[in-house]
C-alpha cells in the first residue's frame, strides 16, 4: 500500500498509463512537477486541458490540424501529385522533416491488425482510393512501418491500386533504409531521406 498522499499517487498512476513510462519514471515526473514553480505547473495543466480543444482532422488527409484543410493540404507550393501514405500523425512529423519531400500526406489511422480487430474498413483506405479518382495523384509512397502489420497494410493498398481505374498511379514503397520492425517516428532524418530516395515500385 502506498504511503504517498493520494494526489501524488493519482498523478503517478496517470503518468504510468503513458507509453514508455514505467513506475520509476512516472514517480520522477510527478515529483518534478511537485517542485516546479506554480506558474509552470499552471501552464502545464492548461496545455494538457486544452490538448484536444482546438484539434480537428483534415477532411483531405486525416492528419490532426487546427483548420480544414490542414496547412499542408492547403499549401499550393507542395506537390499535390505525390501522396505519402502513413499510419499516424507522428509519422507526418517525421517525414516532413525531410527537405527532399515536398508532397502531401494521407494518414490511415493505424494498420490492418486482425488480432486487434482492425480491418481495412477501420482505416482511411477507402478515403485514399476516393482521393485518387478519377485522376488524382500520380504517385503514392507507401510509408507504413516495416512491421508485419505495416507490410500487410501496404500490400493490401497496393493490391487495391492494381485496378484499371488507378493505372495512372505509380505505387512505391520506402526502401530498406529503415530497419525491420522500426517505427517511422523514431527514425532520424538521414535514414528517412535515404529510404525516400531509394523507394521502389510496389
Amino acid at each position: 500500500m502506498s504511503t504517498l498522499p493520494k494526489s501524488i499517487q493519482n498523478l503517478i498512476n496517470e503518468f504510468g498509463k503513458l507509453p514508455g513510462i514505467g513506475p520509476k519514471t512516472a514517480s520522477r515526473l510527478a515529483f518534478y512537477l511537485l517542485k516546479a514553480p506554480n506558474l509552470d505547473l499552471q501552464s502545464f495543466a492548461q496545455a494538457v486541458a486544452n490538448l484536444q480543444k482546438d484539434l480537428i482532422y483534415c477532411s483531405m488527409c486525416f492528419n490532426m490540424a487546427e483548420s480544414d484543410p490542414c496547412k499542408i493540404c492547403a499549401d499550393r507550393q507542395r506537390n499535390q501529385d505525390l501522396i505519402c501514405v502513413v499510419e499516424d500523425p507522428l509519422d507526418v512529423v517525421a517525414m516532413d522533416q525531410i527537405s527532399d519531400f515536398n508532397g502531401v500526406y494521407h494518414v490511415l489511422g493505424g494498420v490492418i491488425s486482425p488480432l486487434d480487430g482492425i480491418g481495412p474498413d477501420n482505416l482511411k483506405i477507402a478515403e485514399l482510393l476516393k482521393r485518387l479518382e478519377p485522376a488524382g495523384a500520380k504517385e503514392i509512397v507507401l510509408a507504413t512501418n516495416p512491421s508485419l502489420e505495416g507490410e500487410a497494410t501496404a500490400m493490401y493498398i497496393a493490391k487495391q491500386l492494381k485496378q484499371p481505374k488507378f493505372e495512372h498511379v505509380k505505387v512505391t514503397r520506402l526502401a530498406r533504409g529503415l530497419p525491420s520492425g522500426a517505427d517511422l517516428e523514431y527514425a532520424d532524418e538521414f535514414t528517412l531521406t535515404k529510404a525516400l530516395e531509394g523507394r521502389r515500385e510496389y
